[in-house]
């Protein structure tokens, strides 16, 4: 018995089936019939084709019946298409929560390769017309054929499964550096993986090597078709680089992804690892050899904790993030047509950038003076710019955004403004007057948001005639990259504010998430707590560089290269707004203090390109009489520990509406790893939150495997 004999039915009961459509095709220049497969879950783009069991299955009997048809002579090629915008984007993973034994998993990694390698072994050539998104087995289906083509128009092309917990293991590990060598493949199954899922377009896929010929979008079945005509019938000869696959070579490359993937993890995620371990094996296995070992490490991984915390996280991002709980019904949102920003700062300009390339609709900022503002104003056009060059947008376009784009030194501009956003300095009596300046211009229904980042939302609007009308707004730097916007209720913000806000945000095409009013919200409250203790036990004798390195795989950075991203006077001020208000939990760094003093914008100095702690700012650090030096285990232990109480506290106090919003807020707010589910999945599965709180965050199966 083969997999695709195995019913996984009960597994994946909700399997959306991605079809497998096959029509016959007349080639150009009389070369024969061709079979053109298009893969196509009846939906349109906004629900890809993803490949489960059912749906392997189907794929499988087709190529079965096309096998027969290649010995009989019937057909001189088959292709493999996706339906418009689409190709594939991987495997189903709905049902490996319902997984439970590791044969079951070891089953699902056969099926994959059965089904692929029907595809290989075709008697005829194969070509895979790559027209759209194509992650993970999507990539793997193209590997699988002799040759490629992709579309300049393609918007994603990755392996991500090193993100989630995974490995690419339908082929991938095997069939990539065997066709553009070992670096390069490990660029894509590695280091693009752990950065954050970085991903290719068409053209950067191409440029890998992973085409053998790039179409423009319009035209590119026809084209792709053509070409194939030309390669059954010989007018076109596919050559490609030789893969160098001297094992000295090879082996370096497989030590600097390791060394990468350190950096990255600390070694805490087993999954890059496993990739490594399967790429070094691709320069001798056989493909059944490959196959093998494949299955053998997806079945370990899915069986492991990582990948459902990774799954857990995935569920997040893309359905908790598009129903934030708690926000009120959308009906009650008023239209936004014209947003006021008070400031022209960098904030600011990033802010009013945001707004007019995603509402499109007139922004005007104002400051002190005309300098500020027209500097602002010139930030904005000159990003505009920028968007023009690198051809992500067309004359017109960049014409029209500059337009919506205006500035002032004075208020009297948001009068018929919805929206106003104020992004001055972060002290609570600033924003008072800049608040009250505002009401007095525009209308009792508009909305008056803060950018703030840590002061109380109740505060700031309690002296205002209209305070019902505030709300938190709070971005994260960068403002174009970091997905999240945490959106604050004060104790008088009403319904329609908070529902005028969430839409928004939405527009704006953020992850919004609703956070009771409290000192630092969710997310900079975490990094407070985390940043306070990590300086803490610095303090205490533990040296910078053993504190930095406790933290590989759980915040995207080391805490001490991160302070100097935020800065060190953003820096403190969090923490002694945090302090202020519990002061027996935070920490406030007379270290610290010192850098802001002495002006210095980081801890560390970087000569070659790798980072040295500053001379300057080890000499301003006061050293304890009888200094505490922990190890990196003991340093990790002491500040998860942390993190375990006050995710509790804020649970307990309401400021999220459960562990998977904090989880989510660590995740697009500060870049916590997919494969730790965030933070709570990580406290869960190492035994912190029930040593220190008594109690799991989540039930044994959730982010986990199920007990």
């Amino acid at each position: 018995m083969t997999a695709t004999d195995i019913d996984f039915s009960a597994v994946f009961p909700d399997e959306v089936i991605t079809h497998t459509r096959v029509r016959d095709i007349d080639l150009p220049g009389g070369a024969g019939t061709f079979a053109l497969i298009t893969l196509d879950n009846g939906f349109d783009h906004t629900k890809p084709n993803t490949l489960g069991p059912a749906t392997l299955v189907g794929l499988s009997k087709a190529l079965d019946a096309l096998k027969v048809r290649a010995e009989a002579g019937e057909i001189v090629g088959v292709g493999v298409t996706g339906k418009p915008f689409i190709f594939a984007v991987g495997a189903d993973l709905k049902g490996v929560s319902h997984l439970t034994e590791h044969e079951q998993a070891l089953l699902i990694g056969r099926l994959g390769h059965e089904t692929f390698a029907k595809l290989e072994d075709l008697p005829v050539p194969t070509f895979a017309f790559t027209n759209g998104a194509a992650l993970g087995g999507g990539v793997e289906v193209g590997l699988s054929c002799d040759y490629r083509t992709i579309s300049s128009g393609v918007p994603v092309f990755a392996l991500p499964e090193c993100f989630l917990g995974l490995v690419p293991g339908w082929g991938g590990c095997f069939k990539l550096p065997n066709l553009v060598g070992v670096e390069k493949a490990l660029k894509v199954i590695v280091e693009n993986s752990l950065n954050m899922n970085r991903m290719l377009k068409g053209p950067q896929a191409f440029e890998l090597g992973a085409a053998d010929v790039m179409f423009e979008p319009v035209t590119f079945l026809e084209d792709s078709l053509a070409w194939a005509a030309d390669v059954i019938t010989g007018k076109v000869t596919v050559q490609r680089p030789e893969v160098d696959r001297d094992e000295q070579k090879w082996e370096a490359a497989i030590a600097a992804a390791k060394g990468f993937a350190d950096l990255k993890t600390g070694g805490a995620a087993p999954a890059p690892y496993r990739a490594l371990e399967l790429v070094s094996q691709a320069r001798t296995a056989t493909r059944d050899e490959a196959y093998a070992a494949e299955d053998r490490v997806l079945a370990d991984l899915i069986m492991g904790e990582e990948l459902r915390a990774g799954l857990y996280s995935f569920d997040l991002t893309q359905k908790r993030a598009k129903r934030p709980v708690g926000a009120p019904d959308k009906s009650l949102a008023r239209k936004v047509t014209k947003v006021g920003i008070v400031g022209a700062g960098l904030m600011a300009s990033q802010l009013a950038l945001l707004f007019i390339q995603r509402l499109e609709v007139p922004v005007v900022m104002t400051d002190l003076d005309q300098e500020r503002v027209d500097k602002g104003v010139a930030y904005v056009h000159a990003e505009v710019d920028k968007l023009l060059g690198k051809g992500r947008i067309g004359h017109d376009k960049a014409n029209r955004l500059k337009a919506l784009i205006t500035g002032a030194t004075s208020k009297e501009g948001f009068a018929d403004a919805e929206f106003v956003i104020e992004a001055v300095f972060e002290e609570m009596s600033v924003k008072k007057k800049v608040f009250a300046e505002v009401e007095a211009v525009v209308s009792p229904e508009a909305v008056l948001a803060t950018n703030t980042s840590s002061l109380s939302i109740t505060e700031m609007a309690k002296d205002l005639k209209h305070p019902e009308r505030v709300v938190g707004f709070h971005f994260f730097n960068p403002v174009a990259v970091m997905p999240l916007l945490e959106i604050i209720k004060g104790e008088a913000t009403d319904d329609a504010t908070l529902a005028t806000a969430f839409a928004t945000g939405k527009a704006l095409k953020k992850t919004t998430i609703l956070v009771k009013d409290s000192p630092s919200f969710i997310v900079n409250r975490l990094l407070g707590r985390f940043m306070g203790e990590v300086a803490k036990v610095v303090d205490e004798g533990t040296p910078i560089e053993v504190a930095d390195r406790a933290f590989a795989g759980l915040a995207p950075m080391p805490p001490f290269i991160l302070l100097g991203l935020v800065g060190p006077a953003i820096a403190l001020h969090n923490n002694e707004t945090l302090a202020r208000a519990f002061p027996e939990r935070f920490y406030v760094s007379e270290n610290l203090r010192r850098i802001v003093e002495a002006k210095k914008p980081a801890i560390y100095i970087w000569p070659e390109g790798k980072p040295v702690v500053d001379p300057e700012v080890e000499a301003l650090f006061e050293k304890p009489a009888d200094p505490v030096v922990l190890t990196t285990e003991q340093v990790r232990e002491r500040v998860l520990s942390v993190l375990a109480e006050e995710a509790r506290l804020m649970l307990d106090e309401g400021v999220a509406a459960g562990p998977q919003d904090i989880d989510l807020a660590m995740i697009t707010g500060a870049g916590f790893s997919f494969w730790n589910g965030g933070l709570t999945p990580l406290l869960d599965r190492t035994g912190v939150a029930e040593k220190v709180t008594g109690q799991r965050f989540l039930p044994q199966g959730v982010a986990s495997v199920p007990a």
